[in-house]
């Protein structure tokens, strides 16, 4: 498995993307919705990954900062967005390897507290958060009153909650 830095715009993460969103439609009947800015993912206010193996890309995700998050967590503040890896390549620790490879830059960046939004009917995605040391909070972002939507942080200070 190899991790590198992209950029968003990428050809294989957009395929990725069009995987994920297609999946999106599946469980929840629409596409993520969440508004996207260009260059949110770039240095130094961002990043995102690519995972491949043998067969090509299998994983993704990125990290934004979100400064309108800061007052609520006393401390910076990124996002995760866009985390995924493709059903060839789950059950294999990819998600581990991204996730930590995310937490890893946006710490070197200046970030204390990771957050993220996910949906209720991921309990994989919730799975791996929780098990990775992210719990409930305030909720946020574009689904902040969807009763599907969970959010979650954690420190990147101290490697706990927040």
């Amino acid at each position: 498995m190899q991790l590198r830095s992209v950029p968003f715009e990428d050809d294989d993460v957009q395929h990725l993307v069009a995987e994920v969103q297609a999946y999106y439609v599946s469980i929840y009947g629409g596409p993520d919705e969440s508004p996207i800015v260009d260059g949110e993912f770039a240095a130094p206010r961002g990043a995102f990954v690519l995972a491949t193996d043998d067969t090509g890309p299998v994983a993704m995700g990125g990290w934004r900062r979100r400064d309108d998050l800061v007052r609520l967590f006393g401390a910076p503040v990124a996002e995760v967005k866009r985390m995924y890896v493709s059903p060839r390549a789950r059950r294999r620790g990819v998600s581990r390897l991204v996730l930590a490879d995310l937490e890893r830059t946006a710490r070197l960046a200046g970030v204390a507290v990771m957050v993220l939004e996910t949906g209720i009917i991921q309990g994989d995605a919730i799975a791996l958060y929780e098990s990775c040391g992210y719990s409930r909070t305030i909720d946020f972002g574009h689904y902040a009153d969807s009763d599907l939507s969970r959010c979650y942080a954690k420190s990147l200070l101290h490697g706990g909650a927040t």
